[in-house]
């Protein structure tokens, strides 16, 4: 991947030199379906902020979503972007079915494409996204030194290797503390740290304070703030200090509402990014009083405890998972179904850190299922058997997943084991599915669709046969 990334580098230089488009302009609203060019059908959409003018230099996000999605990666920034005055431009081409490659010229493109026709601040360019595509924007500065700093919602760093200390940029994340990418983006602030690379990390539960719409507005407007202490944007001090005071606001209710923890870590974070403005002894006395606090300290010590009861969970299963997938082991399923009811428990409980913690093994374990699929898939030779598994295992993981029982029912009917094609076509009816025709196209099932069993269970659950059952 580093040679590829590379090589990208050299070829995209070459890119950044074609020559403007016309583009039409209208503030305060998202333009959609916006051509790169005349001579490819690759598009993008386009976010000016209702102050934009034609005679000022003005910061640029470019966002990516891996469907090619681009008004839709956009709705979450919007609201920043208009109250931190920057331009958002996000591909409607990028995807996840291409190559690296392939999605960084698409990217390259597009950015090309929009510096040369609006007046953007060169010193300001920014990438961002949501979970993978906040990953694939992380991979956007090393191709052009040009760009500054990330946003990623969701999505941790693509490749450190490729990271060169000299060229570094900022990175902000913003993670749910409730979610498994989380851990991967604590995974990238710690080694953008050992690489002295600027970063901020910000955690935030769904529904509390701060809000990810808060912190993504706070996370351009940390871009901002930098950009002033370069003296790349005219010091206001006024900007400065209404930002640092709402700041400590967010830290005093995280206070009040007992998230201690959280407290602490969000104030580390405000530190770090006013410390080249202003005093921040006032965050140092307010982290200084929290340490000496015993509740503070019991949830200290609770956290670390649910922290490496995860970890060694988490190792259980990435374990279990390549080994049952390596020696196709069936009789392991009852195993997971197990261990699915012990994440439950944990994601019933009334602890706060336990309950995280089971949201989090849930969204690993369906990570784990979703990787190794992907990854059989993307083999030469197709293990069906392998994937077989994978499929009945994500009926477990995930009882209403329609397509894990569909994948099951069409590999069993393809190796003629109709018993098994039965009892998965039972649960899929049983979790509501009334899909007739997709039922009844379901690959590989043309003689499982003439057996009286088949259609006796269609007839139970939909009413309906195709085929008469005749009774012997």
């Amino acid at each position: 991947m580093k040679k590829t990334i590379l090589f990208l580098a050299l070829a995209c230089c070459g890119i950044l030199s074609t020559s403007a488009q016309q583009m039409t302009l209208r503030k305060g609203v998202v333009l959609d379906s916006l051509q790169v060019n005349d001579t490819i059908s690759e598009s993008f959409a386009l976010y000016l902020p209702k102050k934009f003018e034609l005679d000022s230099r003005w910061p640029v996000l470019f966002l990516f979503n891996m469907e090619g999605k681009g008004k839709h990666v956009m709705q979450p920034f919007l609201q920043a972007a208009e109250h931190q005055n920057y331009i958002l431009a996000a591909s409607n081409s990028v995807n996840d079915t291409l190559s690296l490659t392939q999605n960084v010229l698409i990217a390259s493109r597009m950015i090309n494409q929009v510096l040369n026709s609006l007046p953007v601040d060169s010193r300001r360019i920014y990438t961002g996204g949501m979970d993978t595509g906040g990953t694939f924007a992380s991979v956007m500065p090393v191709v052009s030194k040009n760009i500054k700093g990330i946003i990623s919602v969701g999505g941790g760093i693509a490749n450190v290797d490729v990271l060169a200390p000299d060229s570094p940029f900022q990175f902000i994340g913003i993670a749910d503390i409730n979610e498994y990418s989380s851990i991967e983006m604590e995974a990238s602030e710690s080694l953008l740290n050992n690489l002295r690379f600027s970063n901020q990390l910000f955690k935030y539960e769904k529904n509390t304070k701060p809000l990810p719409m808060y912190l993504i507005d706070f996370g351009l407007q940390i871009f901002v703030l930098n950009a002033m202490a370069k003296g790349e944007v005219v010091k206001d001090m006024e900007y400065v200090n209404s930002a640092y005071r709402q700041n400590l606001r967010v830290i005093d209710a995280l206070i009040k509402e007992k998230k201690l923890l959280h407290a602490y870590d969000f104030a580390n974070e405000i530190m770090e990014v006013f410390r080249v403005h202003l005093d921040v002894s006032e965050i140092k006395a307010s982290q200084k009083l929290l340490r000496k606090d015993k509740e503070y300290k019991a949830m200290k010590r609770l956290a670390s405890n649910y922290k490496f009861k995860e970890e060694l969970l988490q190792e259980d299963y990435d374990y279990a998972i390549y080994e049952d997938v390596a020696t196709y082991n069936f009789n392991n399923l009852g195993w997971w179904a197990y261990q699915m009811q012990e994440i439950k428990k944990f994601q019933a409980s009334t602890i706060r850190f336990e309950h995280q913690m089971g949201n989090r093994l849930k969204d690993f374990v369906d990570h784990l299922v979703n990787k190794n699929i992907r990854q059989l898939k993307e083999e030469e030779t197709l293990d069906e058997e392998g994937l077989s598994f994978l499929y009945m295992l994500n009926t477990i993981t995930e009882p209403t997943d329609h397509e894990a029982y569909i994948e099951v029912i069409s590999l069993s009917s393809k190796i003629e084991d109709y018993d098994t094609a039965l009892f998965y076509l039972e649960e899929l009816l049983k979790t509501g599915f009334k899909d007739k025709q997709q039922l009844y196209d379901i690959p590989d099932t043309a003689l499982l669709r003439i057996s009286p069993e088949y259609n006796a269970l269609m007839l139970k659950y939909l009413k309906e046969a195709r085929y008469d059952i005749k009774e012997q």
